[in-house]
């Protein structure tokens, strides 16, 4: 990524909160990096220099600075085709759900061979994947010693260390600062193993959390969801090799401005960087609402801020919108209900409106058409539930945020029973494709006044690269 030095030192010198995120400040007298939006006193212009990332910072011997806190800045959500690889990539790394296979099952599941793939990183980011996936660890587990009570050893794993003594070394490296060290204030706090862990998911402003709960309300399944006056909950599921990690998460805002509260089970620490990036496309944290309405115009003039709602789990969405193909919302959300009553895995949690986890795409793959056609789904449906948990669960087809866009979509619409309408909302929602589009939704046409799909797509064009930003605007205007 190119940055312009002045337009950086503009924004850093109004502690714009559009800017945060989008690069990091380095004050060489000190040693320290920042966020745009840090409260220190200014630094003169000479001594600053400017980085893309966290870790390219820390590649070149900064270290994060203690008061703006690096860690909780928010994500970059990049539609930049050149650099979708790498994006791609880094988010796998964030979200950890590159498995045991490293960066080659990345280069993998892209189509491009490892050493491809690490040299357009490197363009990109300005340091290794490696490197890269090192800073990702560190911050989430400087994050967990200044917000939580965890163990020094929990923290650790936690943060996807498979070593205490590796975790402290490299710490001390870095930060200049043993683990701790960061403790000190939290001494006389008792560890509670068994307590939920509380987090901060900082977002971009504007943040309309009403429409998104809103919407996700409308759609809860239920057992696996809820959502009232100030909370949505869920069931969560993350299968780690042999291991399966459950639990459930709890996401609200937070007193403080632009962020959101992230209450997660225990039981799921041992994926915990997994759970965090899921709960970020979810609410989809990462987006820009200021550069989106620079785009979208006054479509987006009704409800600043208005975000697209991702997924935990890209099967539940695609089996979610299958079920919808011509049928009501409420129609479709009592058959998930039945559905998830009927296959799901029963998990225990501290709210009784959560006992189920959504059946996984290998739990459906050897079913039977009759087996889920009696709980009133028409067989031509059940056929294209079952070949796409068949495509999921033999490793096929990935819903996973990041995945290879335009050869997702063409697998989708490879399957039978799966149209234009069914993948571009599942590019939408479990893919966090900002573009997706799906053109043939009668409400986007009754919003448009348009009848015809031809001129309703020519009409999207106007939007690009944000078209599914288009589609939630366009769908709370009915």
């Amino acid at each position: 990524m190119v940055l312009d030095d002045d337009a950086c030192y503009r924004a850093l010198r109004t502690h714009d909160a559009r800017f945060d995120g989008r690069f990091f400040v380095a004050v060489r007298s000190t040693r320290i990096y920042c966020r745009p939006i840090c409260t220190a006193r200014p630094v003169k212009r000479e001594n600053c220099r400017f980085y893309a990332t966290a870790a390219e910072a820390e590649s070149a011997r900064y270290r994060p600075c203690l008061r703006c806190r690096p860690e909780l800045a928010p994500g970059n959500a990049s539609v930049d085709a050149s650099a979708r690889l790498a994006h791609a990539t880094a988010l796998a790394i964030e979200n950890d759900t590159y498995g045991d296979g490293g960066f080659a099952e990345i280069a993998r599941r892209l189509g491009v061979t490892d050493r491809h793939l690490r040299r357009v990183f490197g363009t990109e980011f300005g340091v290794s994947p490696v490197a890269y996936a090192q800073t990702q660890r560190l911050l989430l587990a400087k994050r967990l010693l200044t917000d939580t009570a965890m163990s020094v050893t929990d923290v650790a794993f936690a943060s996807g260390f498979s070593s205490l003594r590796r975790f402290n070394a490299l710490f001390v490296e870095r930060y200049r600062l043993r683990p701790l060290q960061l403790r000190k204030k939290r001494e006389s706090e008792p560890a509670n193993a068994s307590a939920a862990i509380e987090l901060n998911i900082a977002v971009r402003p504007p943040f309309a959390w009403n429409a998104l709960a809103a919407f996700l309300s409308s759609r809860t399944i239920d057992g696996v969801e809820e959502v009232d006056a100030t909370s949505y909950r869920r069931t969560v599921r993350v299968v780690r090799g042999e291991k399966v990690h459950a639990g459930w998460i709890e996401i609200a805002p937070a007193e403080k401005a632009n962020a959101l509260r992230l209450r997660i089970a225990s039981s799921l620490l041992g994926v915990l960087p997994a759970v965090l990036g899921k709960a970020k496309h979810l609410t989809d944290a990462s987006s820009d609402p200021v550069a989106i309405a620079a785009v979208l115009g006054d479509l987006a003039a009704g409800e600043p801020g208005l975000r697209v709602p991702g997924a935990f789990d890209g099967f539940e969405v695609a089996v979610r919108a299958v079920l919808g193909q011509q049928i009501t919302v409420k129609a479709a959300r009592t058959l998930a209900a039945r559905f998830a009553a009927t296959f799901g895995t029963a998990v225990e949690t501290p709210y009784p409106g959560l006992r189920l986890l959504f059946p996984s795409a290998g739990a459906i793959a050897g079913r039977s058409v009759d087996e889920i056609a009696r709980l009133g789904i028409i067989a031509s449906r059940v056929r294209t539930i079952l070949a796409l948990a068949s495509a999921i669960a033999d490793g096929t087809l990935s819903l996973e945020p990041g995945a290879d866009i335009d050869a997702t979509l063409d697998a989708l619409r490879a399957l039978p029973g799966i149209g234009e309408w069914t993948a571009q909302y599942v590019a939408m929602r479990a893919l966090a494709w900002p573009d997706a589009f799906p053109h043939t939704d009668l409400g986007v046409m009754k919003a448009l006044g348009e009848k015809n799909p031809k001129r309703v797509l020519e009409a999207g064009e106007a939007w690009r690269p944000w078209r599914a930003y288009a589609v939630m605007h366009l769908w709370r205007t009915l």
